[in-house]
């Protein structure tokens, strides 16, 4: 997908440090798009992380419809993917509106599964079902349709891009005070791997004037 082919961007360094959590565990911010199959791979691994780590994730949306929505020259097939793109993300910040952030979450696992693990396309599916799943009103479903909450989405989507730049994709990790795109991972590493790899992230991107690091994939994402 295009966004896991975007070049990661100079980290801002000059960002605020993550506030506390009051759980004395540090604070880390994730931006993804339920769409995105790397985004989510990312997801899992965090989750692992958490277990291994003193960390506690928070959840907040980026979209991909929103970073394409001035691209040249994509994809006919990629161009109608970011036209459904646009449901995910107004049901996910509309449910937050109306229901509180800690639907974030619960929300972006139930519509996930469906969408990777699940190989679910029908966006409409997804949604209904990821709602009923999360018990939240079934007419939440119609934000999909609106603007309605557009401008707190782009504000979402903003913080991250202002974060680590324009040449990135979904995810975006904050920490440290410090943010960077990816790690586009397959499969999600798990255990004391999964530990290992976020040390390693979070040393090269504290890291004065390390931008970039980066291979060509040879496989796709490996749900488990």
């Amino acid at each position: 997908m295009a966004d896991a082919n975007q070049t990661t961007s100079p980290v801002d360094e000059t960002a605020a440090a993550p506030s506390p959590t009051g759980s004395g565990k540090e604070t880390v911010e994730m931006w993804f798009d339920p769409m995105c199959p790397w985004a989510w791979m990312t997801s899992r691994w965090l989750m692992e992380v958490e277990q291994h780590r003193d960390i506690e994730v928070t959840w907040s949306v980026m979209s991909l419809a929103v970073l394409n929505e001035h691209a040249e020259s994509l994809p006919p097939a990629y161009q109608a993917m970011m036209q459904r793109a646009w449901g995910p993300v107004r049901v996910v910040m509309g449910a937050a509106a109306q229901h509180g952030d800690a639907v974030v979450k619960p929300l972006y696992d139930a519509m996930g599964m469906r969408f990777h693990p699940g190989g679910e396309q029908d966006v409409a599916v997804v949604i209904r079902e990821a709602l009923e799943d999360v018990g939240l009103p079934a007419e939440l479903a119609e934000l999909a349709k609106t603007d309605a909450n557009d401008e707190a989405l782009r504000a979402s989507h903003q913080r991250a891009i202002d974060l680590v730049g324009t040449d990135v994709g979904t995810p975006v990790i904050a920490v440290n005070g410090v943010a960077f795109f990816g790690p586009v991972v397959t499969p999600a590493p798990t255990g004391e791997a999964a530990a290992k790899l976020w040390d390693g992230c979070v040393l090269v991107a504290a890291t004065p004037g390390f931008f970039e690091l980066k291979r060509t994939r040879s496989r796709g994402p490996i749900f488990d």
